[in-house]
């Protein structure tokens, strides 16, 4: 497991209403390929666009059915075994984008490229 990688959970969880769902993980690599690490933060995905800075809108190209939108507002810790299914992998300037979206919804300031 890596960071950018988004999956899917078949498991039906309390924090998406009873329902699975998909996610991105956005740990750092040595988490999440650490197999000692039971969980990862992940950001999870909503099939609604709200058009927030804090969104990471996502779409076919990046493995998923249709469009759809990581919320960096609403991470999460998950146990890796709930993410079941592999979906994708982020680009490196999809992964820049997700850097966005996290700094905006944590307010940490970047420098700009």
């Amino acid at each position: 497991m890596k960071r950018g990688e988004i999956y899917r959970t078949h498991e039906k969880l309390p924090e998406r209403g009873g329902k699975p769902g998909f996610y991105v993980v956005v740990s750092r690599n040595f988490v999440a390929a650490n197999d000692d690490l039971a969980t990862v933060i992940c950001a999870p995905v909503y099939s609604e666009i709200l058009g927030l800075e804090t969104e990471l809108v996502l779409d076919p190209r990046d493995g998923l059915p249709r469009g759809s939108a990581a919320r960096c507002d609403f991470l999460t810790l998950l146990f890796k075994h709930k993410l079941t299914t592999y979906v994708g992998l982020l680009s490196p300037s999809r992964i820049h984008d997700l850097n966005r979206a996290l700094a905006c919804a944590l307010e940490i300031a970047v420098a700009e490229d």
